[in-house]
């Protein structure tokens, strides 16, 4: 019998380490190529739906001199949230973890990062925000996702140029960059994909925050659909991590991003500096531009824009890029 254990990209400050991954029985979900053609593509995706993880293992973390254990919980999560004050670089470090299951031992590598100190902390929806993917559209999403390997996927036009440009923003060096954080109502299923479109496009790296596991082909067809308070509470708590931080949120208009960002900025006044939300229709929408104006009048920059050359003109003329 196979066993995976999946790390992702986890995050740090001055006081404490915080990591998190799975672990499945058989194969995880980024063991399926994202380059296949046709059909053989279609039945990728629909196995990094098939899934099963395994509950209440024990997992070990180590980095450096500190060693920490705990369980899985029942969809095979788990996360370190660990006290740490030693001197750490900023930058991305790499951290193990380890496990042992019927005698066979996993032991696998991920990474976290300690930003760099900057002014701006970059927040950003995935799905229709920098990768086209039809979201306000059930039927075309779904033949997008299994009819396009990761090498057919597009992103916007402009968009990488626009958050190149944020990572450097008010960086002395191209040694250092602002801290990127890709959160979505996307499931964990999709991590591989959705970190391998990210470099492919050489779009910033960054800590990738989904939705929980999902572990059935029927629960494929609700793909990044339901509740989207996981994404507030991601948010809220990158910001309550880094209060030192300003941040820049970017998200569509397909979903909720808009009335999510609302409620942020009302909990975090004084944190927020701007705020892009692509308009993926034809026209603003009401409700959106409503919402907007509700958080423009909490002193936040708002840019609703078609196209990013609109959004990155927003971020020169407000002085967040040069």
């Amino acid at each position: 019998m196979k066993f995976d254990l999946k790390l992702y990209r986890g995050y740090a400050n001055d006081n404490q380490l915080y990591v998190y991954g799975h672990l499945f029985k058989s194969w995880a979900p980024d063991k399926y190529r994202l380059d296949r053609k046709g059909l053989k593509h279609a039945f990728a995706i629909l196995h990094m739906f098939r899934i099963r993880p395994l509950k209440n293992f024990e997992v070990t973390f180590q980095f450096q001199n500190v060693t920490a254990t705990t369980k899985t919980l029942d969809d095979g999560y788990f996360e370190f949230n660990i006290p740490y004050t030693e001197d750490l670089e900023s930058g991305w470090h790499t951290y193990q973890v380890s496990c042992e299951i019927k005698e066979i031992g996993i032991v696998e590598k991920g990474e976290f990062l300690k930003p760099y100190p900057s002014e701006y902390g970059i927040i950003s929806d995935i799905d229709d925000t920098f990768l086209i993917s039809h979201s306000d559209n059930f039927f075309k999403k779904l033949y997008v996702m299994l009819s396009k390997n990761i090498n057919k996927r597009k992103a916007f036009d402009d968009v990488v140029e626009h958050y190149k440009a944020l990572s450097q923003a008010g960086q002395a060096s191209d040694e250092a960059s602002n801290s990127f954080f890709y959160v979505s109502s996307s499931e964990w299923n999709l991590y591989a994909f959705i970190e391998a479109f990210a470099q492919l496009h050489e779009l910033p790296k960054a800590v990738i925050k989904l939705k929980k596991i999902k572990t059935g082909i029927s629960d494929f067809l609700l793909t990044g659909r339901g509740q989207h308070d996981h994404k507030f509470d991601e948010i809220k708590r990158i910001i309550s991590f880094y209060p030192e931080m300003t941040y820049v949120l970017l998200g569509d208009d397909s979903q909720k991003d808009p009335f999510i960002y609302a409620r942020v900025c009302k909990i975090f006044p004084n944190t927020v500096k701007a705020i892009y939300i692509r308009q993926t229709g034809k026209k603003h929408k009401t409700d959106v531009e409503t919402t907007l104006e509700t958080i423009k009048s909490l002193g936040v920059h708002i840019c609703y824009f078609k196209d990013s050359s609109k959004a990155i003109k927003h971020s020169e003329d407000i002085n967040i890029i040069s």
